[in-house]
This record gives structure tokens, C-alpha cells and sequence, in this order.
């Protein structure tokens, strides 16, 4: 598969997840958004840009910064205030992930997989995000 297919291919999976918990899913017309998704909580309505994550580390690491390519230079962008949270599928083990906008990177967010030998406040521990423990809004299931 390609980068276009694989994408396409986590957002259908998030899609799916969402609607199986009874939100109701949009998704804007065109691909002109920074979004991918509108997601409705019943009491409001969420940007949410899907992305691909892979194992690095003992991590999950996805970008959170949009590389595009303008007059043939490779420009990176942040999504700052265009989207309210990341929902990320990690390829290799099919866990989504829901990540709030601010605790996400700049550039990239990694989320650890296994305990630190440190507590650190800065550290995202995987579980915490997993999709089903951060099912965001208030949706009456």
C-alpha cells in the first residue's frame, strides 16, 4: 500500500471505532482541511486529524506536524488551533490512540509503551490513551 492508501485505511478504522461507541462521524468535503474528521459529542462537535503511528523504542511515534510541498520545497506546519485532538492507529499492533491537542508535540508525539524508570511528568504512558480509555465528550451511551 501507499502512504495515501495506509492513510486512508486509519481513518476508516477510527471512523468505525467512533461509530461502534454511537458518536456520529463527518468528514469534510474535499482535502482542503486540516482536519479529517468532525466528530459530534453530543455537546460539541471535535476536529479531529487522524494519523498513523509505528513502534520506535519502545514507543508509539506519529507526527503531528503536516509536510506539504510548496514551489518544490518540503514545508512542515503544525495544525495550531485547526484541529482539537489526534486520533492515531498504530500499524503494528492495531491499538488507536486519542490525543488531546495539548499533549501533543510540535513535530512528533510519542507515546511509551511500557512503565519509565523515571517518573517524569512530561511522559504520555500508551495506555492512557488508548481510544476506549479517552473516548472524548460526554456522548450518552
Amino acid at each position: 500500500m501507499n502512504t495515501k492508501q495506509i492513510g486512508d485505511e486509519t481513518e476508516a478504522k477510527i471512523m468505525a471505532a467512533l461509530i461502534a461507541e454511537g458518536y456520529t462521524v463527518s468528514v469534510p468535503f474535499g482535502d482542503n482541511e486540516s482536519y479529517d474528521l468532525v466528530l459530534d459529542t453530543g455537546t460539541a462537535l471535535e476536529r479531529v486529524q487522524c494519523k498513523t503511528g509505528w513502534i520506535e523504542d519502545d514507543v508509539v511515534r506519529f507526527k503531528t506536524a503536516s509536510k506539504t510541498t510548496s514551489e518544490g520545497d518540503v514545508v512542515l506546519s503544525d495544525y495550531g488551533g485547526e484541529i482539537d485532538a489526534f486520533s492515531v492507529r498504530c500499524r503494528e499492533t492495531e491499538q488507536l490512540y486519542w490525543v488531546p491537542t495539548e499533549d501533543a508535540g510540535a513535530k512528533s508525539t510519542y507515546l511509551r509503551l511500557n512503565e519509565p524508570e523515571i517518573a517524569h511528568p512530561s511522559v504520555n504512558r500508551a495506555v492512557e490513551y488508548r481510544l476506549e480509555n479517552q473516548f472524548p465528550g460526554s456522548i450518552d451511551r
